[in-house]
C-alpha cells in the first residue's frame, strides 16, 4: 500500500496547485492517519517531490504549513501522431507544457518514415539535463489495439495494419536521451488512439470530471470522439468504440468515405471546407447532443486541429445546441477544449499519481 499512498498523497497536492495543503488536509481527505500522512511527505520531500508551499492562516493556533507539488522534478513527453502533422510537447508534473515541436508528416509514407519522424520530435523537445523522464505517450489514429500497442487498419492506410508502434518505439527511444555517450535506458510508452489521448488527458489533469463520464470530440481530417465512462476510458470489446463521426445525421445526405450517407464527419467537414465554421459547429453539436443524450456525460471536451483554429466558435456553437436541444438539464453540461499531444503525455503521468487510462 506504501506506493498507493505516495502516489494518492501526489495527485492530491497536484489538484491543489501552488496554494498546496497541509497534513491534516491530506489525512482528511485519505482517511490516512496524521502520522501516516507525515512519514509518507517526509519521504517524498526526501525524493524532492513535495515542497513546504508556505504556512496557512492562523486560527489561533499555531499556523499550518502547507506542502505542494515539486511539479518540475519529473516530466513527460507526449506525441500527436496525425495523418500529415506531428506535434510532440514536453510537459512537468502540473502537465505544465514545457517545450513543443510540430511539423508536417505523411502518416502514408508507412511505419518506418512515421517512426524516424517520432524519434527525431521526442529528441527536440526532451531536456538532456532535466528532470527525470516518467515516460511517452503516443496518440495515433486508430483503429489499434491499446492492450497490445499494435495499429489495426486506419481507414486508408492498409500498410499500417498489425504494426507493433509500441514496442517498435520502446525500442527506439532507449538510450535516445542519454548524450554523447549512448547508455540504453528503459523509456515506458504507452500508445492509444488520439480520441481516448484527448479524453483520457483531460479528465486524468483534472479537465474533464473524473467522478462522471465526459466525451472528447475530435475535429481533424475526419471526425471522432473519446468516452470517459465508469471511471475509465471506454474503449468496446474490440478497441473500436468512438466512431461518433459516422452517425447518421442527415438521411439520403452526402456520401461518405465510410460507405454511408449523411454522416456527421462529412456534413461537419464540407462546412469547414466552405469556410462556414459556425455551421460546422452547429453540426458538431447536434452530434454531441446526441452523444449526450444517450450516454449521460457531465462534460463535452472539443480538439483537433480545426477546433484549434477556432476554439470559441465551436465551444459557444456546441454550447448552444446542448442548450437548445435541452440535454444540458437537469444538470448543466460543460464545454471546454483539450488537446491530443497533452492529452498523450497524461498518459505517461497517469501510473505516478495512481490513475490509470
Amino acid at each position: 500500500m506504501r506506493g498507493h499512498n505516495e502516489a494518492l498523497l501526489l495527485y492530491l497536492l497536484r489538484g491543489a496547485g501552488p496554494e498546496g495543503l497541509g497534513r491534516a488536509a491530506l489525512a482528511a481527505r485519505t482517511g490516512l492517519t496524521p502520522q501516516a500522512v507525515s512519514k509518507i511527505t517526509a519521504r517524498l520531500a526526501a525524493e524532492g517531490l513535495v515542497a513546504e508551499a508556505g504556512r496557512a492562516a492562523s486560527t489561533g493556533g499555531k499556523p499550518r504549513t502547507l506542502l505542494r507539488l515539486v511539479r518540475e522534478a519529473r516530466c513527460a513527453v507526449g506525441v500527436q501522431i496525425d495523418r500529415d502533422e506531428l506535434r510532440a510537447v514536453r510537459v512537468d508534473l502540473a502537465g505544465r507544457v514545457l517545450a513543443e515541436s510540430s511539423g508536417p508528416l505523411d502518416f502514408g509514407a508507412g511505419p518506418d518514415v512515421v517512426v524516424e519522424a517520432v524519434v527525431r520530435a521526442y529528441a527536440r523537445v526532451l531536456d538532456p539535463v532535466g528532470p527525470a523522464l516518467l515516460g511517452v505517450g503516443v496518440a495515433a489514429p486508430g483503429p489499434l489495439d491499446f492492450a497490445a500497442g499494435v495499429m489495426g487498419r486506419v481507414t486508408g492506410f492498409p500498410e499500417w495494419e498489425g504494426f507493433p508502434l509500441r514496442e517498435v518505439l520502446q525500442g527506439r527511444l532507449e538510450g535516445a536521451e542519454s548524450g554523447p555517450v549512448p547508455v540504453p535506458v528503459p523509456v515506458p510508452v504507452w500508445v492509444d488512439k488520439d480520441t481516448n489521448a484527448g479524453v483520457a488527458g483531460a479528465v486524468l489533469a483534472g479537465a474533464g470530471g473524473s467522478a462522471g463520464g465526459a466525451a472528447y470530440l475530435h475535429v481533424g481530417t475526419g471526425l471522432g470522439a473519446g468516452l470517459w465512462l465508469g471511471g475509465a476510458v471506454y474503449r468496446g470489446g474490440r478497441s473500436a468504440a468512438g466512431e461518433f463521426g459516422h452517425q447518421v445525421l442527415r438521411l439520403d445526405g452526402p456520401a461518405c468515405r465510410c460507405g454511408g450517407r449523411g454522416c456527421a464527419e462529412v456534413l461537419c467537414l464540407a462546412a469547414v471546407a466552405r469556410g462556414d465554421l459556425a455551421e460546422a459547429a452547429r453540426i458538431l453539436g447536434e452530434g454531441a447532443a446526441n452523444l449526450v443524450a444517450l450516454l449521460d456525460v457531465d462534460r463535452v471536451l472539443l480538439g483537433g486541429r480545426v477546433v484549434e483554429a477556432a476554439p470559441e466558435v465551436f465551444v459557444a456553437g456546441v454550447r448552444g445546441v446542448l442548450a437548445a436541444r435541452g440535454v444540458a438539464t437537469p444538470r448543466p453540461v460543460s464545454v471546454a477544449q483539450a488537446g491530443v499531444a497533452e492529452g498523450a503525455a497524461e498518459l505517461a503521468l497517469a501510473p505516478f499519481f495512481g490513475r490509470a487510462g
